[in-house]
């Protein structure tokens, strides 16, 4: 996560559009909380705002992955691996043990905003044109921070 010298200038905040709506409610609903919780983060709330945010990327990526699986599509594997690789990233630049600074919160905003949207609108919206065209009805599961005490991958990863 290198930033651009230009990119320094104001915070970068991305507000959620229905254009990044996929087309399945529940998925629809968890992407727009995690732009908020994106949007939330500043220097003087940092600590739990990851914190909250890294709980809640298990939960939504756990729950779309239980809705792809499921619902038998095709580029489940290639799919996981991208949210694998997603969460290697975020456990490296928040292992660095640098000091929170503005511009590495900016920077943290920046990537996350950048990979949520070309993840969304790419990665995500091929799964939800897929599922509309099959015609699959289910609802993920909604799997509850709480409640979710097996270790999968992004548990492991972001456990502090």
């Amino acid at each position: 996560m290198t930033s651009d010298p230009q990119d320094k200038r104001a915070p970068f905040v991305v507000e959620w559009r229905d254009g990044f709506k996929i087309g399945i409610a529940q998925v629809d609903q968890e992407h727009r909380h995690l732009f908020t919780l994106v949007r939330a983060l500043n220097l003087g709330t940092v600590d739990a705002t990851v914190e909250e945010l890294l709980q809640y990327v298990v939960t939504h990526f756990t729950n779309e992955q239980n809705l792809m699986e499921k619902s038998g599509y095709p580029a489940f594997e290639q799919h996981l691996k991208l949210h694998e690789e997603f969460g290697a990233t975020v456990a490296e630049f928040l292992g660095s043990g640098d000091e929170w600074s503005e511009d590495r919160v900016q920077e943290l905003r920046r990537f996350l905003n950048r990979w949520l949207i070309g993840h969304i609108m790419t990665h995500d919206l091929r799964f939800g044109t897929w599922h509309a065209a099959h015609g699959i009805k289910t609802a993920a599961p909604v799997v509850s921070i709480e409640a979710k005490k097996q270790p999968g991958f992004f548990a492991r990863l972001f456990r502090r």
